[in-house]
């Protein structure tokens, strides 16, 4: 029918990085409705017409397919007011939000960058299209993108981009905590994470407020609070992003880790895990077996790893010895080696097995149960059917 189309955005930037790229978008000169006619024997989702896009099955992966258009204004400072279509590519380009991303590509033409966007990638370089303030306040969760980007390729950001994240990052207040949660998780899991943690501490602290006063505070071994929160995030596995984000909560008191836990809007697995982990940091690692299966029992095998992984970081952040951590890990092993005996269902027993032996219903049941197991813990008391049994008429008549 004539139109020109071309692949845009993040799959240009990635296939010249080198890079498998996640998906595939496409930009035409097409209205939405010669776009509906094109497609018309394709599989077509209506995702957002109104703003000129549509989504098309191909070779079972969805492309987003979107009429050349440039932005109306933006008094939310995230989502355009209104879309203008329009007939040229490059208008449609000056509307993105980094060089890098604002490249379009097709076989007839070659690659289209007319803001030097291949140039920055050459030069590790993150930069808005056009003013960075006119970027920032159309759509403020550009400032955490930009930060993601950057970690995400180990960029630096060109300077008057940084000057205006740092202008303009009270704007992120008008963001959605689930957007922003989200960035949240995309930058703390990269790389280089530490980079934008160290060089933008006062963004982190508007989406975080509890995190204000790390920043040029230091502890009683004379070491600044922020740097060694950004350490800690950094030591943590990169693709954990529960991990890093407890790291980042760290040095907070609990009542501050459960305020910004509730800010973010984090789902309820992340927000457990983070809790669980960072609250029983502070007690000893077990010594013994009885300690171990206890420990297990209050959280789980892999949260006791993990509990024993993040001591070993905070360890090394004090220059201390690892011999503690060297030895509970053995001990988590031998343990986790031998029958379970963490929880009450461990055992070879149950509440209906006391019944049906001539317990009365109640209480007291539950009560010889939790003794049984600390006793078996303790390996006082053999985990059979017959032991326990007895063990539990001599505890009901003591």
């Amino acid at each position: 029918m004539g139109f020109s189309a071309y692949v845009v955005g993040g799959c240009v930037r990635d296939s010249l990085l080198g890079q498998k790229p996640a998906d595939w978008d496409v930009c035409t000169d097409a209205t939405p409705e010669e776009m509906l006619q094109v497609f018309r024997k394709w599989r077509v989702f209506m995702t957002g017409l109104k703003h000129g896009t549509i989504t098309v099955r191909s070779h079972g992966r969805n492309v987003e397919v979107t009429t050349f258009r440039s932005d109306g204004t933006y008094s939310d400072n995230r989502h355009p007011d209104a879309v203008r279509f329009v007939p040229h590519l490059q208008d449609d380009l000056s509307r993105r939000d980094f060089t890098i991303n604002a490249m379009a590509y097709n076989d007839r033409e070659g690659l289209v960058d007319a803001f030097g966007g291949q140039q920055d990638l050459v030069n590790h370089t993150l930069r808005c299209v056009g003013e960075p303030d006119v970027r920032f306040r159309e759509d403020a969760l550009r400032i955490l993108r930009a930060l993601r980007f950057a970690a995400r390729f180990k960029f630096g950001i060109e300077t008057e981009t940084a000057y205006s994240i740092r202008r303009n990052r009270l704007l992120l207040e008008n963001i959605s905590a689930e957007r922003i949660f989200k960035e949240l998780q995309g930058i703390l899991t990269t790389s280089g994470a530490g980079d934008m943690l160290t060089a933008f501490p006062e963004v982190f602290s508007v989406i975080l407020p509890e995190l204000a006063g790390l920043a040029g505070s230091w502890d009683d071994e004379g070491t600044d609070r922020w740097i060694y929160t950004v350490s800690a995030v950094q030591a943590a596995p990169v693709d954990a992003f529960p991990n890093r984000l407890a790291m980042l909560l760290l040095l907070l008191e609990p009542a501050a880790v459960h305020s910004a836990l509730t800010r973010l809007k984090s789902d309820n697995t992340t927000s457990r895990f983070v809790t669980t982990l960072l609250g029983h940091l502070p007690a000893p690692l077990p010594t013994s077996r009885p300690e171990m299966r206890r420990l297990i029992g209050l959280t789980s095998r892999e949260m006791v790893q993990h509990i024993i992984n993040t001591r070993g970081i905070i360890d090394l952040l004090h220059h201390r010895s690892s011999a503690a951590t060297r030895s509970a890990s053995m001990l988590l092993a031998e343990v986790l080696e031998s029958p379970p005996a963490y929880k009450v269902r461990d055992l070879a027993i149950g509440g209906s097995d006391l019944m049906k032996s001539g317990f009365a219903q109640g209480p007291c049941v539950g009560h010889i149960l939790n003794q049984l197991l600390r006793e078996v813990q303790d390996e006082k008391l053999l985990n059979t059917r017959p032991a326990l049994i007895t063990r539990a008429y001599e505890l009901a008549h003591s």
